[in-house]
């Protein structure tokens, strides 16, 4: 059963009945992707923000960002044996599918943009048991399941997914299987910020817009929004989705819906 709270940092938060999300509706157990401002972003991610754009976000310079970055693919590997075969949704170029790639025994990145998933195959080059391949996660299409499927680094807003995608992600679980799913920590907010004005600095982003960006939403004046994930509104998908679950704060910048398909 369902606990209809979760513990952050200690402390229980109780579960919301209804509760109106950063970038979805849920009502009568129903997820719907909000109309209008996702759409402004016209798929952002595959149109301009791919391929060596992408690669440049990572290459940053503020050190909280990197140990952000490492934390949470080290939060998924301290959970794989090496035996698993993984797929991970909104893959970029690879970076975390070649980090992850000694410690399973297959993993498969799925990205929409194309530019993505060609240097992908590049970077990967060296990493037999990896791969890449060119996948809308609204048009998924899998001849065969996977022990963990993940959705990393708020993709959730990045994919634009509402329930019928995320049904979708688990459905694609092995029996047994683990999909993990993160969103920032409230506590992280001052140094995402920072982040995001780095990009807008190199040319990556938009020039932010600070009178709309707030609340956990950045917004930018080409466009551009990232939204999150509170722990309530992650629990809240956990509920819906029905299965055995728990939301984990990791590294005070993170935080992890984890869904257990058994």
């Amino acid at each position: 059963m369902c606990n209809k709270f979760i513990h952050i940092g200690g402390y229980p938060v109780e579960l919301p009945p209804f509760t109106q999300y950063l970038g979805f509706s849920i009502k009568r157990h129903n997820l719907k992707e909000k109309k209008g401002r996702q759409e402004t972003m016209n798929n952002y991610y595959a149109d301009k923000l791919n391929a060596q754009s992408l690669f440049q976000v990572y290459d940053t310079a503020i050190p909280r960002i990197k140990q952000y970055l490492d934390a949470e693919i080290d939060f998924v590997r301290q959970n794989l044996t090496g035996s698993e075969d993984v797929l991970e949704l909104a893959a970029g170029y690879g970076r975390i599918v070649k980090e992850l790639a000694p410690s399973c025994a297959s993993i498969l990145g799925m990205d929409i943009s194309a530019g993505n998933v060609e240097l992908g195959k590049r970077y990967l080059a060296d990493c037999p048991n990896a791969s890449m391949v060119v996948m809308d996660a609204h048009k998924m299409q899998f001849g065969r399941k996977f022990h963990v499927v993940l959705c990393l680094q708020n993709a959730l807003s990045a994919m634009r997914a509402d329930l019928s995608v995320i049904n979708q992600i688990i459905s694609l679980l092995e029996p047994g299987g683990t999909a993990y799913f993160s969103s920032y920590s409230s506590n992280f907010w001052t140094w995402r910020l920072k982040w995001f004005e780095e990009q807008a600095e190199k040319g990556l982003l938009g020039e932010i817009d600070y009178e709309q960006t707030k609340d956990g939403v950045i917004v930018c004046k080409d466009g551009f929004r990232a939204v999150t994930h509170t722990p309530q509104e992650l629990s809240h998908i956990g509920e819906l989705i029905g299965l055995p679950y728990e939301v984990r704060e990791v590294d005070g910048s993170s935080v992890f819906l984890i869904v257990r398909n058994v």
